[in-house]
């Protein structure tokens, strides 16, 4: 007979777990809910019941009220976090999902979930099960048997992990499983506020228990240890005997296990249709509920035939149930034209031209716009109607097309709406086409609306429309090497998709931009994101010149510096083994070298070796440093140095980095394919790669200038500190200056050490950092740090008034504002949990300077391409990292634009109080220029 395996999950802990996975992202719907708990959760759930192996299966969860453990220690939990109202609203939700399963919920008034399944778990043992605890909670390792298992979900993709009883004993280092609560009773459990004995953390108790086996003995025979620990054992026995009883389970529940009740059945389609309706879930729907027909193209009507091209009924392919859309192109009556001869691509052009404002999107080959190829484009002047033109392979055909349309496109009276116009303006800048006139892009104007959320025209027109797109995948098949080109569809099916693309994308315009009125950010949308988006798509369009032969001497001076200090780590080891093996690297330092670890181990058992851990090492030891140092060249040869000539533009022998103007919700641009922002320049060997991005020819140099100590100085104007204006007003180094005050000294007495932990200091206060943050940063003890804090504030109490202003803003109104307006949504600042509510109040403190910042350069941009435009320059912008702009400068432009180029970035925010100074620098090089 097979196996029957029960699968008992914890429903608080992984609701938690999944909760705070998505905490620094977390997944929002339109309606304001926060669902990353409910998705995380379902996403365990789902993955567990389609194995093969599982064929019972129960949720547990905690009851409301106290339990017997509050009884007998009135403190027990009492350190615990209030639970953070996100999870308040999803356990309802979590509830209704685990019933629709048809899967049984557990729960015992006065017992906690970990009891109830431990109860369980041990009758199903009786009975021939195997039996798996899904938890994240360690205290369940006390449980685990020959048939009963910890069973830890996939996290960040490393995997399942279950724990029999091998992993327990070594996980623990105990002899057997029943020390695990004596382990509890030792040590204590700060999460649950169970005490222990003060002093005695994992590594005294397992060693304790390996002589003692149990706190009983040890209590018994305290008068054979030794000093201090004597004292405490024998002062604390009460308590550790207390901490043990609390930390065990409870089997003995007043439950009784059936296992016809906990059989895995079919669930309730319908039910679970509506909840993943409600909760706007897509791809987990189509994950477990399955996904409907997908529509077909049909048949077009004549040019400006104004009857319906093609109406579906709704009982023909429409949405699925679990959708949020309840409209599709099969129900939704429109009229889609094929625009596929010269004379009706003229009556076409003739029509647009007409009008104050239209829409257009492009089909083309690949998503990168600089190697695309124009298949089509698609246009939309009212809902319900469009027009695509098909293009041929032969360029010279696209180039007669393109031309009738050209007036229209470069008409800058003309209003044009698009979806990331950035893209579509940038494929016809390959064509010789440059897109004129005020564009009304639904990505950015979405993104300034909601900028936490999504903002792909799919999402847009379930959410506003209640409208669900042909899926791209319907015409050219699932990624993968199988996916085919859009030049390989056949243009009646490309019709039907594309011109919805327009279509859709006009009536979401309609829906965005109002509220965009509404909500006072159409000033910010047109002085600021609306222009950027045609700098962007210069900048991109240009690119940069990479000199490839550079990298690839590099590449190889890289590869013999890491063999060096590889085989000068194999010396210092005594050993040879494999160094990008955290595993090995673990065992060679924290048990041959005898390196002291202070960490816990990783859910496989193995040592922890990731980059923060090893920096805390690396001063005192220098194996780990030469380790840093090896791992660092590795990632700089194989993420920069070989990667980056891959990325070279066959085209233009270039590299075009992409801008993403919709990401960042303080409204910095990111960088992507390649990502230039991240290039390292903290060591030699980063700074480095900056060598090999050189000017386009003999004729031109790179010219780079960034803003100096901006979001300092921006916070200085915005809090109107006197002391640290003061500072910048009289040119002063702002380090020094804060030192200076804060350690009571002259400014010309100032020791390095000094300014170095004023320069610490001043970038950690502007990111929230309080005082166990900064005592890491500086090595200080926490009370020395606090003190440090406090004199800070003593002298900029301006910047203390600011803070306390901008949080208690952002709690009155539900967000923080930047000084040119721009607005990011604190959902968490009065949340209970101290967790959240401390990471808004720290965006709150933060998003204003850093937004502001991103607001200059971005005006600064603007600025300065109107500038080379207007005075038809050679020179042109090509490069933005953080708050720097770089530039391929014609020679005999440079002496003229270099002063230009400054004032405009200096004057980008007009009458600030504050002097903003920016260093600029050319030369063969990047780095040479920076």
């Amino acid at each position: 007979m097979a196996s029957r395996k029960l699968f008992l999950l914890d429903g608080h802990a992984l609701v938690y777990r999944a909760h705070f996975a998505f905490i620094n992202r977390p997944l929002i719907n339109s309606k304001g809910i926060n669902t990353s708990a409910i998705a995380g959760f379902v996403r365990t759930l789902w993955d567990i019941m389609q194995s093969d192996e599982t064929t019972h299966i129960a949720v547990a969860f905690d009851p409301d009220g106290p339990t017997f453990r509050h009884e007998r220690y009135e403190p027990y939990k009492a350190n615990r976090e209030e639970q953070p109202e996100d999870i308040a609203v999803a356990l309802p939700y979590i509830r209704k999902i685990v019933e629709a399963f048809r899967i049984p919920v557990v729960m015992v008034k006065g017992f906690e979930a970990d009891d109830v399944i431990g109860t369980l778990a041990k009758q199903a043992e009786q009975e021939g099960f195997d039996v798996f605890m899904v938890t994240p909670d360690k205290d369940y390792a006390q449980l685990v048997s020959q048939h009963i298992f910890m069973y830890k979900p996939s996290r960040q993709g490393n995997g399942v992990e279950v724990l029999g009883v091998p992993e327990v004993l070594e996980k623990w280092d105990i002899q057997q499983v029943d020390q695990v609560v004596d382990m509890l009773g030792l040590q204590g459990d700060s999460v649950d506020n169970i005490p222990g004995i003060p002093g005695i953390g994992p590594k005294t108790a397992s060693r304790l228990l390996a002589d003692y086996h149990s706190v009983e003995e040890l209590i018994e025979r305290a008068d054979e240890l030794k000093g201090k620990q004597q004292e405490r054992v024998k002062e604390f026995a009460d308590q550790a005997l207390l901490s043990k009883e609390l930390a065990r389970i409870d089997i003995n529940v007043p439950i009784q296990f059936n296992a016809d009740t906990y059989i895995i059945e079919p669930f309730d389609r319908e039910a679970l249709s509506e909840l993943f309706r409600e909760l706007e879930f897509r791809s987990l729907a189509n994950s477990i509920l399955g996904e409907a027909g997908q529509p077909q193209g049909g048949v077009q009507g004549d040019l400006f035939n104004q009857q319906v091209a093609q109406v579906h009924k709704p009982s023909v392919q429409t949405p699925p149930q679990h959708s949020v859309a309840d409209r599709n192109i099969n129900n939704t009556p429109h009229t889609y034209h094929l625009v596929d001869t010269p004379e009706k691509c003229r009556d076409l052009a003739t029509l647009l031209s007409g009008q104050e404002a239209f829409c257009f999107d492009s089909e083309t080959t690949s998503i990168d716009a600089n190697q695309a190829e124009l298949v089509g484009i698609s246009f939309a002047l009212k809902a319900g109607e469009a027009w695509y033109v098909p293009m041929s392979e032969d360029a010279e055909e696209v180039k007669a097309i393109l031309e009738i349309f050209r007036p229209l496109f470069e008409d800058a009276s003309v209003m044009k709406i698009a979806q990331n116009a950035k893209y579509d303006m940038l494929v016809l800048k390959w064509y010789g086409i440059e897109v004129k006139g005020f564009l009304l892009d639904t990505m950015l104007v979405h993104y300034l609306l909601e900028p936490e959320l999504r903002h792909n025209m799919d999402y847009l027109a379930e959410t506003y429309l209640k409208y669900q797109p042909v899926p791209i995948e319907n015409l050219i098949g699932r990624k993968g090497k199988n996916q085919l080109s859009m030049r390989d569809v056949a243009v009646e099916k490309v019709v039907e998709y594309a011109a919805e693309d327009a279509d859709i994308t006009l009536q979401i315009s309609e829906k965005l931009f109002p509220d965009l009125q509404k909500e006072g950010l159409e000033a910010l949308y047109k002085n600021i994101e609306e222009p950027l988006i045609s700098v962007l798509a210069d900048m991109e369009y240009q690119g940069i010149n990479l000199d490839v032969p550079f990298l690839e001497a590099y590449s190889l001076e890289l590869e013999r510096e890491a063999s060096s200090v590889e085989e000068l780590i194999y010396t210092k080891s005594g050993a040879r083994f494999n160094i990008a093996s955290p595993k090995q690297v673990g065992e060679i330092l924290f048990e041959k070298m005898k390196i002291p670890y202070r960490w816990g181990k990783t859910k496989s058992g193995q040592y922890s070796t990731n980059e923060e851990k090893l920096q805390e090492l690396a001063e005192e030891f220098p194996l780990v440093n030469d380790i840093l140092t090896f791992r660092g060249l590795l990632k700089l040869k194989s993420t920069y140095v070989d990667a980056l000539p891959r990325m070279v533009n066959p085209k233009t022998g270039r590299v075009h980095t992409s801008y993403n103007q919709a990401l960042a919700a303080t409204g910095r641009l990111s960088s992507q394919n390649p990502n230039l922002q991240n290039i390292p320049i903290r060591t030699p060997q980063g700074r480095k790669v900056r060598e090999a991005f050189i000017p386009r020819n003999d004729d031109f140099e790179l010219l780079a200038a960034d803003y100096s100590q901006i979001e300092l100085r921006l916070i200085a104007e915005i809090s109107g500190d006197e002391a640290m204006l003061d500072a910048f007003i009289n040119g002063q180094d702002i380090h020094r200056a804060t030192a200076a005050r804060v350690y009571e000294v002259d400014y010309e007495s100032v020791t390095p050490e000094q300014r170095r932990n004023a320069k610490t200091v001043n970038f950690s206060i502007i990111y929230g950092a309080g005082a166990t943050n900064l005592s890491r940063q500086l090595n200080l003890k926490r009370s020395d740090a606090q003190d440090l804090i406090s004199q800070y504030f003593k002298q900029y109490n301006g910047l203390k008034a600011y803070m306390e202003n901008s949080v208690k803003f952002a709690r009155d109104n539900g967000y923080v504002t930047t000084l040119m307006g721009r607005r990011r949504y604190l959902r968490d600042i009065n949340s209970r949990s101290s967790l959240m509510r401390g990471n808004a109040e720290r965006m709150a403190i933060n998003t204003p300077i850093q937004g502001s910042a991103a607001d200059m350069i971005k005006i600064a941009m603007i600025k300065i391409q109107e500038y080379l435009k207007s005075n038809a320059c050679q020179t042109r912008m090509i490069l933005q990292v953080h708050d720097e702009l770089v530039f391929d400068v014609h020679r005999e432009e440079k002496d003229t634009l270099q002063p230009v180029i400054i004032q405009l970035m200096r004057e980008a925010l007009p009458n600030l109080k504050v002097p903003i100074q920016v260093d600029a620098g050319s030369g063969r090089h990047w780095l040479e220029a920076h």
